[in-house]
């Protein structure tokens, strides 16, 4: 068998396996996070943080929620890499067997709290098992439940009407995490290590090298972080390569597992939301740009991927370098479109390998503003500001008054819109235009010309987009990369949950508009199509020139 058909059974069969789960999941969680009734497990947080789970929250009490929660946990998770020494299972573990530096702590303590799970630092050697499976797993639980969280108060905002409320914080970052995450990465776990991935409290195993010499295999229980890791959409691996590591991803199997774990929430959660609004062709509509996107991205990195230039790269039948062989060129390709098109940021590939049209694809699957499908969470929400973005200028073409789900979109309603899909691009161009200019970033780059810019601009996307994966080939350990990358984390993930919550809190207060005869239909084919335009549209005119600068000059040289 070709690896081409493979890869197509491949793909086949993971559109078959998220097809099956899609309506089942999809009402499960519309159900979980909108039960009146609270679990015995539940009652006990809730007492334990003396928290009224029937009290609801307007939405600027929901936004000091969050603020308030990720602010609490970014200090604990900076304390618990400081103070790794004392703390059981460290194995003498840190920077040259020493602490972990201010920076670093700060930059991983960021980047885990907002779901981004950038890395720069080596896993097996940097941090033990505690800090690893109590501060970085714990956050990646969440840090998704979190994003969850955000979606499902934004769609209260558009079903409810004359209300100023939008749900309580505290009870949807809970159930989020025990009824939805929880169990599923339970699960995925145990399948994960029967299909092979490791799962010990060992520091390591010594061998014998082919060369004869002595080496320490690190060990790690990696299953269960590697569950979460891809469910939640975070990406920090425990081990340094990745899910290219054996251990993390030991085979085909494993790598459509995880694949489809990535996928799964994102997915389903339009299934949801069309559930809570009462109208599941929304939610297709939704589901129909985030798939055309998601397609349409596979077929150009893998055809790129297929179809190199260069002698080796001809010799080899494709562009292997930087691949595992157990993968090959669509099982890579399928995972980077995957973990890009999502805030996952785990990889099984060397993005920066990749060719100049391949790599443009990862870089442009964010600065999409990552909703082909998105995250955990942030997947639907900010599909559903580019929604209220298309809808908006739909009116302005029609010269009628915008509405989306009954509700009238003014002033404020696309203001907070126009200001979620901006802070992205803000910090991506404006840091990556400060790092090229100093002149000590040429010492962090690998590579000159237009591939070294590519590596600065796909590291302050993915950061900005709370993605976490790497092009590779920049050296990000200086005061000054980890300071401005977590600037780019913090700013990235919380300004635009910020005007997410607050247009859920200006929807929440309208009343319902009827449909009229000048009501743009919003659960058709013209509307995904004015979507998917929006979406393209939004990111050619902010980002063109940077990218010609970078894949695409490269891509036509």
């Amino acid at each position: 068998m070709s690896s081409f058909v493979a890869g197509l059974l491949q793909v086949g069969v993971l559109l078959v396996l998220l097809a099956a789960v899609y309506v089942p999941f999809g009402n499960y969680m519309a159900t979980a996070m909108t039960s009146p009734k609270h679990s015995r497990v539940e009652r006990a947080i809730y007492r334990l943080v003396r928290v009224d789970p029937d009290a609801e929250q307007r939405w600027t009490t929901y936004a000091a929620g969050v603020l308030g929660f990720s602010f609490a946990s970014l200090v604990l998770l900076y304390l618990f890499q400081r103070l790794q020494p004392v703390l059981p299972f460290g194995f003498g573990r840190g920077v040259d067997g020493d602490t972990i530096p201010p920076a670093m702590a700060f930059n991983t303590a960021v980047s885990f709290v907002t779901n981004t799970n950038w890395q720069s630092y080596v896993p097996e050697t940097t941090y033990g098992h505690a800090v690893q499976m109590l501060g970085l797993t714990v956050q990646n639980f969440v840090s998704a439940a979190v994003g969850i969280a955000v979606a499902i108060a934004l769609v209260r905002g558009f079903i409810r009407a004359n209300a100023d409320r939008i749900g309580n914080v505290w009870v949807d970052i809970t159930r989020a995490s025990i009824r939805v995450l929880l169990p599923v990465s339970f699960l995925a776990a145990i399948l994960l290590v029967a299909l092979g991935a490791a799962m010990s409290l060992r520091s390591g195993v010594d061998v014998t090298g082919v060369d004869g010499q002595q080496h320490t295999i690190a060990l790690a229980p990696v299953a269960s972080q590697e569950a979460i890791k891809e469910l939640g959409t975070n990406g920090g691996g425990i081990l340094n390569a990745n899910s290219s590591h054996p251990f993390e991803n030991p085979n085909g199997g494993s790598n459509l597992l995880e694949i489809f774990l990535i996928l799964v929430i994102p997915v389903c959660l339009t299934r949801t939301f069309g559930v809570m609004v009462g109208n599941t062709r929304q939610g297709y509509a939704l589901l129909s740009v985030m798939g055309t996107l998601w397609g349409a991205m596979l077929a150009v990195v893998w055809w790129a991927e297929s179809h190199p230039t260069g002698p080796a790269a001809l010799a080899a039948g494709g562009a292997m370098e930087g691949k595992e062989v157990r993968f090959g060129i669509p099982s890579s390709a399928l995972f980077a479109d995957t973990t890009t098109g999502t805030s996952t940021g785990a990889v099984n590939s060397l993005h920066d390998s990749y060719t100049g049209l391949g790599g443009g694809v990862p870089l442009l699957n964010m600065l999409f503003g990552e909703v082909t499908p998105g995250g955990v969470g942030t997947g639907l929400y900010g599909i559903l500001v580019l929604a209220v973005i298309a809808v908006f200028l739909a009116g302005l073409m029609v010269g009628r008054t915008p509405e989306y789900l009954g509700k009238k979109l003014g002033r404020r309603e696309v203001t907070a819109a126009a200001i979620s899909i901006l802070a992205m691009p803000t910090l991506v161009l404006l840091l990556s235009g400060l790092a090229i200019a100093l002149p000590s970033s040429g010492d962090a780059m690998t590579n000159s010309g237009p591939h070294g810019w590519s590596e600065v601009l796909y590291a302050y996307a993915s950061g900005s987009n709370n993605n976490g994966s790497a092009f590779g080939g920049l050296t990000v350990t200086s005061d000054f990369f980890q300071s401005t990358l977590g600037i780019a984390m913090l700013f990235g993930r919380f300004v635009p949950i910020l005007a997410v919550l607050a247009l859920a809190g200006s929807l929440a207060a309208q009343r319902r508009v009827e449909p009229g005869a000048g009501t743009l239909p919003t659960d058709g084919v013209q509307f995904a199509v004015l979507v998917t335009g929006t979406v393209v549209i939004v990111a050619a005119l902010t980002f063109f020139p940077a990218l010609g600068l970078g894949p695409i000059a490269e891509a036509l040289a």
